[in-house]
C-alpha cells in the first residue's frame, strides 16, 4: 500500500473549507496562578496586556486572519467578543498586530 494512502487526512481549515469552519472554543478555562509579588504596577498591567494580545492573536489565526494588515481594530474586537474577553484598547490591538508580524 502506498505511504500516501496511510497518511491521515486533516480537518479542513478556514482557508481550505468550502464553508466557514466552526471555531473550537476551549472547554474549560486554564487554571490561573498568582503572579509574583513585589513588582511595580506597570509590570502587571503590561503582563496582562501581553497575555490578552496573545490570546487574541491565536483566536485571529483560528479565524483565518493570518496577516497583520487584515487585523483591523474592529476585527480584533469582534474576535475578543467571540472568545469572551473584554474589548481591547487601541494599544492592545497594536500589540496583537505586532505579535502577528514578528511571529514568523
Amino acid at each position: 500500500m502506498p505511504a500516501a494512502a496511510l497518511k491521515p487526512t486533516s480537518l479542513p481549515t478556514q482557508s481550505t473549507a468550502k464553508r466557514p469552519v466552526q471555531m473550537d472554543l476551549p472547554f474549560a478555562p486554564v487554571m490561573k496562578r498568582a503572579l509574583p509579588a513585589g513588582r511595580p504596577r506597570a509590570w502587571y498591567v503590561m503582563h496582562n496586556r501581553r497575555l490578552k494580545a496573545m490570546r487574541l492573536a491565536i483566536a485571529l489565526l483560528d479565524l483565518g486572519v493570518y496577516l497583520p494588515d487584515q487585523a483591523r481594530n474592529e476585527t480584533i474586537r469582534s474576535a475578543a467578543e467571540l472568545i469572551g474577553v473584554h474589548p481591547p484598547s487601541d494599544t492592545t490591538c497594536h500589540m496583537v498586530r505586532a505579535f502577528m508580524r514578528y511571529s514568523r
